[in-house]
C-alpha cells in the first residue's frame, strides 16, 4: 500500500507539473489537459488484475472441486453402498460452513430468489446471495474509488478535466467484461462452470456502473464548457464537433437504458424490454466508438476489444443456428401440441445430430408468434432418428449399385467383397435429433404460441421454427451417490433430463448413484400430462426400481381420489411438498455423497436452499439450483 500510495503521489505530482503552463479553462474541455494519465494507467492495472485474481480464484476452486469429484466418481463405481460411506461424511468443518453461511447464505434470512412483489404488476426482481453481494460491494466501492483519487490541490478546470479522463477510461474498460458476461457464448460459463445468470447478476450491476461512470464523464465536460463559456458553449461545442456528438448520443442511449431497465418496467414489458435494450446497446457502442476514433484518444482499443465480443457472440449464435436448423434438405420443424394446464410440449426436429447434456437448454425461434425473439427453456427430452436420405443422395446411391454390379461382372470379384461394398452404401444415414421443451403459457410469446395450438384443430399445429444452442448443462451429478431432485411446476423439465441420464448411467455402472429421488410439486393433476410420454419412457428403463422413487406433490387437487398412488417407488400426496422434512429422511438413509438439486418458483427453491443450509454440515451436501433471473 506504501508504494501504491507513493506512485500515486509521484503521477500526482507529474501533472501538476504538466499543468503549471498558462492554461485557460477552455484548454480543459477537450484532449488530455488535466488529465493524470500515469494513474488512470495504474488503476486499469488495479481493475483488471483484481479481475483476474478473482476469476484465477474461482478458477482453482473449480479444479479443486471437480478433482474431488472425479476421484469420489472414480472410486465410487464398483463400490457399495456400504463402501461409498467415506465419501458421506465432510472430512472439515471449514467447507461445509463456508457454504452454509456464506455461499449458499442468502443476504437476509431466507429470501434469495423470490420475487419482491407489491402487486401483480410490480415486481422488484430477486436478492443477490452473500457471494454475489461482496463481490458486487468491492466492485462498486473499489470503481467509486477509483473515481474519486483525484489531485483536489490543482485548479478546479484541471480536476474536473481529470475526473472527465477518470470516469471515461473506467466507464470504457468496465464495457470490455459488460459484454463478455451479457454474451450466450461467454467463454468464463464453461471455463469457471458458473452459470449464464450468475453473469447476468453482474452484467446488470456493471451496466449501472459504466452509465453512472459515463454520466460523470459527459457532466464533467458539460461544467468545464459552461466556466470557459457559459451555457451557450455547450451547445456550439457540439456542432462543432462530431466526436462530442457521438460521444453525446452514447450517453444518452445509456440513460434510456438506466430509465428503462428497472426490474418493474423490465418485469411488465420485457419483451418490448429486450428490443429497446438491444437497440440501445448499439448505439452505445456506436456513440462510444466512434467518439474515441474521432477523437484519437487512447482508449480506442478498448471500445475495439467490445466491438469484436459482440461480433463473435453474434457470429457464434448464427453458427449455432444455421448448423442445427438449415440443410441441403430443409429446416427445422415444430410440432406444437396444446396441453391440459395451460401449457405446451413443443417438438423441435433438427436437421442434424446434437448432444444435448443433462440440464442443457436452448433459446427458441417461432417466427409465427414471435418474430425474431428467442426465448430460453430447459431442454426436457432428446433423442436421435435416422435421417432421410435426399434425393441426391439417393441417385448416387442407385448409380453406385449400378457402376459396382457391372464392374463385378466384368473383373470376376468374389460375391463377398461385392456385398461388402453393397452393404457399404446401403448403410443408414446419419440420425438427426428431436428436442422436446414444455412451454407454460404466461404472457407474450408463451401466450400467443398456446393459443395457437389451443385452437388449432386435434390441439396440434405445425410451424416453422430455430433452437440457439445448446446452453448451460454445466453441472454433473454423476460422483454422488444419493441425489434428491426437487421441482415444481414446469421446472419438471429440467429434472427429467437427468433423471434420464442417471438411470442409463446407472444400467451401464458409470456413475455413483445408488439412490435417486424426484421429488415434483404440481397445482393439480392435469399437468401430470406435461411429462407423461418422457415419464413413461423412464419408468420403463433399466433398473428404475432399484434406484429411482418418485414423489408427486398435488397442492389443488379438484378431489381427492385423483390422488392415488400408482406403485411403491411412484407415489402420489396431497398439500405441498415439506423439503425439510423429505431432506431429514433422505440423509439419514443417504448412500456416499448427496447432491440436492432444484429446479422451480423463486419461493419453493429458497425452501429447498434453506433446507439444504440447515444440513449440510451433517454430511456431504452439494447443493444445484438451476435458475434464470432477469
Amino acid at each position: 500500500m506504501s508504494s501504491l500510495a507513493a506512485r500515486l503521489s509521484a503521477t500526482s505530482e507529474t501533472a501538476n507539473r504538466n499543468s503549471s503552463t498558462p492554461a485557460g479553462p477552455a484548454s480543459y474541455t477537450h484532449g488530455l489537459l488535466g488529465v493524470d494519465q500515469s494513474t488512470n494507467h495504474l488503476l486499469l492495472y488495479l481493475l483488471w488484475g483484481s479481475m483476474a485474481a478473482l476469476c484465477i480464484f474461482i478458477l482453482v476452486a473449480r479444479f479443486t472441486q471437480m478433482g474431488n469429484a472425479y476421484l469420489r466418481h472414480l472410486f465410487s463405481l464398483s463400490a457399495s453402498s456400504e463402501q461409498q460411506a467415506f465419501w458421506a461424511e465432510n472430512r472439515t468443518k471449514i467447507w461445509p460452513n463456508i457454504k452454509k453461511h456464506f455461499v449458499y447464505a442468502p443476504i437476509w434470512k431466507k429470501r434469495h430468489n423470490r420475487e419482491i412483489r407489491l402487486s401483480t404488476a410490480l415486481n422488484f426482481g430477486t436478492l443477490p446471495s452473500r457471494f454475489h453481494l461482496v463481490l458486487l460491494s468491492l466492485y462498486v466501492l473499489s470503481n467509486l474509488a477509483y473515481c474519486s483519487l483525484l489531485d483536489y490541490g490543482r485548479d478546479r478546470s484541471a480536476v474536473m478535466a481529470d475526473l472527465r479522463g477518470r470516469t471515461g477510461v473506467l466507464a470504457v474498460a468496465n464495457m470490455i467484461p459488460l459484454v463478455l458476461l451479457a454474451g450466450r457464448n461467454n467463454p468464463l460459463i464453461p471455463m469457471l462452470k458458473v452459470s449464464f445468470d450468475t453473469y447476468n447478476l453482474l452484467h446488470r450491476w456493471m451496466g449501472r456502473i459504466v452509465i453512472l461512470e459515463s454520466f460523470v464523464h459527459t457532466l464533467a465536460w458539460a461544467i468545464n464548457n459552461v466556466w470557459a463559456h457559459g451555457w451557450p458553449g455547450i451547445n456550439e461545442s457540439l456542432k462543432a464537433s462530431a466526436s462530442f456528438r457521438y460521444g453525446m448520443l452514447g450517453t444518452l442511449a445509456m440513460l434510456v437504458i438506466l430509465i428503462q431497465s428497472p426490474s418493474p418496467i423490465r418485469h411488465a414489458f420485457y419483451e418490448t424490454f429486450l428490443h429497446l435494450h438491444q437497440l440501445l446497446a448499439f448505439l452505445t457502442i456506436l456513440g462510444v466508438y466512434a467518439h474515441l476514433k474521432m477523437a484519437k484518444l487512447p482508449q480506442l482499443p478498448s471500445i475495439q476489444a467490445v466491438v469484436s465480443l459482440w461480433v463473435l457472440d453474434r457470429v457464434a449464435r448464427w453458427l449455432r443456428i444455421l448448423y442445427y436448423n438449415v440443410s441441403r434438405n430443409g429446416c427445422t420443424t415444430v410440432t406444437v401440441e396444446a396441453l391440459p394446464g395451460e401449457a405446451c410440449r413443443v417438438k423441435f426436429d433438427l436437421v442434424r445430430h446434437g448432444t444435448f447434456t443433462p440440464g442443457c437448454h436452448v433459446y427458441a425461434y417461432l417466427p409465427a408468434v414471435s418474430l425474431w425473439m428467442s426465448h430460453p427453456f430447459s431442454v426436457a427430452w432428446s433423442e436421435d432418428h435416422p435421417a432421410p436420405p435426399s434425393p441426391t443422395t439417393t441417385t448416387r446411391t442407385q448409380t453406385n449399385h449400378l457402376s459396382l454390379t457391372s464392374a463385378t461382372k466384368e473383373s470376376h470379384l468374389p460375391i463377398t467383397n461385392t456385398q461388402t461394398l453393397l452393404a457399404a452404401l446401403d448403410a443408414p444415414p446419419p440420425s438427426r435429433t428431436s428436442i422436446s421443451l414444455v412451454i407454460s403459457a404466461r404472457t407474450g410469446m408463451t401466450r400467443a404460441l398456446y393459443t395457437l395450438a389451443d385452437t388449432s384443430p386435434q390441439k396440434t399445429v405445425f410451424i416453422k421454427g430455430f433452437v440457439e444452442g445448446p446452453y448451460g448443462g454445466l453441472e454433473s451429478l454423476h460422483s454422488y451417490g444419493t441425489l434428491v431432485l426437487f421441482a415444481a411446476g414446469i421446472g419438471i423439465t429440467h429434472q427429467v433430463s437427468h433423471v434420464r441420464d442417471l438411470l442409463a448411467g446407472y444400467a451401464s455402472n458409470t456413475i455413483a448413484a445408488r439412490k435417486i429421488v424426484l421429488v415434483w410439486s404440481v397445482r393439480n393433476t392435469e399437468h401430470l400430462e406435461w411429462i407423461r410420454p418422457f415419464m413413461d419412457d423412464v419408468l420403463q428403463m433399466q433398473g428404475r426400481r432399484d434406484v429411482l422413487k418418485v414423489l408427486i406433490f398435488v397442492t389443488k387437487p379438484r378431489s381427492p381420489r385423483e390422488v392415488v398412488s400408482p406403485s411403491r417407488s411412484v407415489q402420489m400426496f396431497p398439500g405441498r411438498a415439506n423439503p425439510a422434512v423429505l431432506l431429514d429422511r433422505e440423509i439419514v438413509e443417504r448412500v456416499g455423497a448427496m447432491a440436492v438439486t432444484v429446479c422451480g418458483p423463486g419461493a419453493f427453491a429458497d425452501t429447498v436452499r434453506e433446507a439444504v443450509r440447515r444440513r449440510v454440515c451433517v454430511g456431504s451436501v452439494t447443493f444445484v439450483e438451476e435458475a434464470f433471473t432477469w
